[in-house]
């Protein structure tokens, strides 16, 4: 015999050992299927744990990363043109409402200040000359009248002379012819009644010219009247506007120090000690980071159950993800930034290929988790809404 053939010899089981053989084999499998049961049980197991999870904490919201912080920024304005003086605060510096920014040379203001004051006092001169010219005028008015009654009785009394001057005349023309009465006296009883007729005339033209005057007086008292008629010295048109012009000044001179409008942050300073600058032109942006929010984009199919009033979870790179941010859905936009950009896309010509349009969503910040982790504008954030309470 050859040794390959008492190789394969000794290689081939025996009679013996072939049950044996096909016995490990069944265990083996037995085992093997056992153990594939035990995995297919793990792995549904897991598969129903997590669908169960994803059912009562993620089913239901719906997130995006396109998401950035966002806040109603203050525009710091010059409401008065003039040099700048001092400059407070500089770039990144946190500011409070009513705190100094900037100081500008109020020396043309306070020029203004002092000619407004000026004006006023004149003004309230004017008025007390134009009362007291409606006084004298109401006096003078008084005096004519007393005049015209003096004429009046001046007028009476020469009436009662003439008719006595006449009794006299006539009395006397009557015996003048039995010689009782001399040529002379006649001739003065004549004269006596010519000169009373006069003096009657006279008392008349008095009264006439007494009038008159009164009437002049009248027409100053009308006028004068008319400057303080239904006025004080506190609402007299001239002193009101004169009032009005240093308020003006005043408020002009006031401005000449820009204060901060809202809590916030510096940021862009433009405006520098020595330079002057326009009514009306920007020196710099406060941002109020205590009252950020986020506009989140989200995809048009994500809206079906997005509803204002949902809770929101925010997680910022700022900070990782160990800071969560809880938030409310505030509103929602009018239109996708695409419809009121620039140049609005135009798919009414040319090849149109259909893409998914983005709305934003305004979402509140919490304003202590804001104080304890305080973001910046422009930063990215992911949110997720949880839109099963609708």
């Amino acid at each position: 015999m050859t040794m390959a053939e008492d190789t394969a010899a000794a290689a081939s089981p025996t009679p013996q050992d072939a049950p044996d053989s096909a016995e490990a084999n069944g265990e083996r499998l037995a085992k093997r299927k056992k153990l594939l049961r035990i995995l297919a049980i793990v792995v549904v197991t897991i598969a129903a744990l997590w669908g169960i999870w994803y059912f009562l904490t993620q089913a239901g919201r719906v997130s995006t990363d396109n998401a950035y912080v966002g806040a109603d920024s203050a525009t710091v304005t010059a409401l008065v043109s003039g040099p700048v003086r001092d400059v407070r605060v500089s770039g990144t510096q946190s500011v409070k409402k009513g705190d100094i920014l900037v100081i500008l040379d109020d020396a043309d203001q306070r020029i203004a200040v002092a000619d407004a004051e000026a004006a006023l006092r004149q003004a309230r001169q004017r008025y007390g000359q134009a009362s007291a010219t409606a006084d004298a005028a109401r006096a003078r008015v008084s005096a004519r009248g007393a005049e015209i009654a003096q004429a009046r009785a001046r007028l009476r009394d020469a009436d009662a002379a003439v008719v006595k001057a006449q009794a006299e005349f006539a009395r006397r023309n009557s015996i003048a012819g039995t010689g009782a009465v001399s040529g002379e006296e006649l001739t003065a009883a004549r004269a006596a009644l010519t000169q009373a007729q006069a003096a009657r005339d006279l008392a008349a033209a008095g009264i006439a010219s007494a009038e008159a005057t009164r009437g002049s007086a009248s027409g100053d008292l009308g006028a004068a009247e008319a400057v303080v008629r239904g006025t004080t010295i506190e609402t007299a048109p001239d002193v009101a506007a004169a009032e009005a012009r240093l308020e003006k000044a005043r408020l002009d001179l006031a401005r000449t120090v820009i204060r901060a409008p809202v809590d916030g942050i510096v940021t862009n300073r433009q405006v520098q000690v020595g330079q002057r600058i326009a009514a009306g032109a920007p020196i710099m942006v406060i941002v109020p980071i205590a009252t950020a929010y986020v506009d989140a984009n989200f995809k048009e199919s994500q809206f079906r159950r997005i509803r204002i009033g949902q809770p929101v979870e925010l997680v910022s790179d700022y900070y990782g993800g160990d800071v969560v941010y809880r938030g409310k859905v505030t509103g929602i936009a009018g239109g996708t930034g695409a419809a009121f950009s620039l140049i609005p896309a135009q798919n009414a010509t040319g090849n149109w290929v259909k893409v998914v349009q983005r709305l934003p969503v305004r979402i509140a910040l919490d304003a202590k988790e804001l104080k304890a982790h305080p973001l910046r504008v422009g930063l990215s954030m992911e949110a997720t809404i949880d839109t099963r309470g609708n």
